[in-house]
């Protein structure tokens, strides 16, 4: 997969109903959503040291990081992820896995040998013993995404962030979260070669500009 272009834009209320009423005019809600959205729930790796963590804050140039997410409680389809930043772009790498491999990620057992996992499952298990990468917290929130094809762009709209920390009952759906701290509306804006000006007119809001917010980083404060 190439690498996309990406905005991180932070709302209030009043922006969210605002740009969704516009994109709604223009954009297709993606096909998986229920009702406009689902439900996001991620495990988020970390060194011993939060190198991913302090990267982030400090803004390294190139940086990655791992996790591990399901939709609307179903623990049937679960994605090992990879994430990673280049000169301010990103590019995502992903595999299925079934709940047994991700229980054996969690019990930090590598049940199957690297030679029988997936490449980016391998990778994982190396870093995590070479580098000591484990579960550091569980990331939900709802998202309403929407689709363009010109661009192959991607707009969603990040809410009701909260933070999970018993990293070990990451499969059960049921498992209570807590808001992470006084975090925003998060929209996202993720593009390939071109992001066409109609879009990019319509998610104009006066007074707000890109930043680095992260989810991660914001899930991050309680420990």
């Amino acid at each position: 997969m190439n690498f996309r272009h990406e905005w991180k834009i932070e709302l209030n209320t009043a922006d969210l109903f605002a740009l969704r009423s516009r994109l709604k005019t223009v954009m297709a809600t993606d096909e998986h959503a229920i009702n406009g959205k689902y439900l996001v729930r991620s495990l988020y790796f970390d060194s011993p040291t939060d190198r991913a963590l302090r990267e982030k804050i400090d803004g390294t140039d190139r940086r990655e990081k791992f996790r591990i997410r399901y939709y609307n409680g179903d623990t049937g389809f679960l994605c090992l992820e990879e994430k990673s930043k280049l000169n301010g772009l990103c590019r995502k790498q992903s595999v299925r896995l079934s709940a047994e491999q991700v229980q054996s990620i969690l019990k930090n057992d590598a049940v199957l040998t690297p030679q029988n996992a997936p490449p980016l499952m391998q990778e994982l298990y190396y870093k995590m013993k070479t580098e000591g990468l484990a579960p550091k917290v569980i990331v939900d929130y709802i998202r309403e995404p929407f689709v363009y094809p010109p661009g192959n762009v991607r707009v969603t709209f990040d809410h009701d962030i909260r933070a999970g920390y018993r990293c070990t009952d990451f499969l059960n759906a049921d498992l209570v979260t807590i808001p992470a701290g006084n975090a925003p509306i998060l929209m996202e804006v993720k593009w390939d070669a071109f992001l066409p000006d109609v879009i990019r007119d319509l998610i104009q809001l006066p007074g707000r500009r890109a930043s680095a917010f992260s989810k991660y980083a914001q899930c991050r404060i309680y420990g």
